[in-house]
């Protein structure tokens, strides 16, 4: 299952493996895995480099946006992110990029920015794309659309250990808190919410293996190849 203008999209809200599920899914099918959040922080890197005070991103013009440098770069079943012809990688996770991020998210320039960017890679290369508005929006006629999902404390406890935590009680508790919060950001936001696709194939994973969601959804790739029920271009 290879080639140019095959999409997978899996979403689902804060905390469902999605990312790390997509890269395996990508592995398997020898596609390359389309991390949409690592593409908000790269934009995001890109304003606070520039100097840009926070409040004035909204009223950005569009010239500005499309003068920022940002560009992706296939290998090894992901993409890398350049910035002005340059990878970047840890700064992705600095704390001034984390909190920033999300004011980003709800800018609309921004958001039209960076879906001509996912779609003009997705002509070039199979993805697997993650994240909140992948199958509704950045591509609603891709092959086939995945949600994962997981109980609200399962969700807490992977966040936990992914960020090598304590998962003791209390802890899974307030990230718990802090995730419900986040989900009602995303679920409530005027611009592309966080929406189960009308056509997904919806796996609940709190009582999965890492390993048991990877293969139901490559399982499920599979099965729609040789049903031959593809949305866009061709499988196989």
């Amino acid at each position: 299952m290879t080639g140019s203008g095959l999409v997978i999209t899996i979403d689902g809200p804060a905390g469902s493996g999605k990312s790390s599920t997509a890269l395996a899914v990508a592995r398997k099918l020898r596609l390359t895995h389309l991390d949409s959040g690592a593409l908000y922080r790269a934009l995001t890197l890109a304003l606070l480099r520039a100097g840009i005070p926070e409040e004035e991103w909204e009223e950005l013009d569009r010239e500005i946006w499309e003068e920022l440098d940002l560009r992706l770069e296939p290998e090894d079943s992901a993409f890398h992110v350049l910035l002005d012809g340059v990878r970047v990688g840890p700064e992705l996770r600095s704390p001034e990029v984390t909190a920033a991020a999300p004011r980003l998210a709800g800018i609309p320039e921004a958001r039209r920015r960076l879906i001509d960017v996912q779609r003009s890679v997705a002509e070039e290369v199979g993805v697997v794309a993650d994240g909140r508005d992948m199958g509704t929006v950045i591509f609603p006629d891709a092959n086939l659309k995945v949600f994962l999902t997981a109980s609200l404390r399962e969700r807490a406890r992977r966040r936990l250990l992914q960020e090598d935590r304590p998962a003791d009680p209390d802890r899974i508790e307030e990230e718990a808190e802090r995730i419900r919060l986040r989900d009602e950001t995303d679920e409530t936001r005027e611009i592309s919410p966080l929406r189960r696709p009308a056509d997904s194939v919806d796996i609940d994973t709190t009582q999965l293996t890492f390993d048991e969601q990877v293969d139901r959804i490559v399982d499920a790739a599979r099965r729609r190849a040789s049903e031959g029920l593809t949305g866009r271009g061709r499988v196989g």
